[in-house]
């Protein structure tokens, strides 16, 4: 059974191995400071993102980060589901489906007008899982 749940700072050693995981994913690299940053901000209650984890038999089975901020479609901030990572020996038993329902109840809570996130064309597999909890509004990002 998984439990989804706060990222807590005695995460680090157990989130950074997702996190490692999650930058091979994207076939990135990061400096250790931008790491120790990111972390950071996820674990400080004075900031406007949050973490969840998804823990199983004790062990850390995925992650999702979350920025909140203000919009201007919108009173209400938007919550901007930023990384999302589940560790290959706990794909598809639900596991990113449940953290995304978790972001959901706490976006509702929060009073934020929009959920949303990104993911490259190619992510087939997990567009299978977002095509069933969210709907495709046929976007297109573009960066500077």
């Amino acid at each position: 059974m998984v439990a989804i749940r706060d990222l807590a700072e005695t995460d680090r050693a157990p989130w950074d191995r997702l996190w490692a995981g999650y930058l091979e994913f994207y076939e990135t690299t990061l400096p250790s400071e931008i790491t120790d940053c990111v972390f950071a901000r996820l674990i400080d209650p004075n900031t406007k993102m949050f973490a969840f984890v998804a823990e199983d038999r004790g062990r850390l089975a995925g992650f999702v980060h979350c920025v909140l901020h203000p919009a201007t479609w919108s009173l209400a901030d938007y919550c901007y589901l930023e990384d999302l990572f589940v560790s290959p020996y706990a794909r598809g038993a639900g596991v990113a489906r449940a953290l995304i329902e978790a972001v959901y109840a706490r976006a509702d809570a929060l009073g934020c007008a929009r959920v949303y996130w990104l993911t490259h064309e190619n992510n087939a597999t997990a567009r299978k899982l977002y095509d069933r909890v969210a709907q495709y509004r046929g976007f297109i990002q573009y960066r500077r």
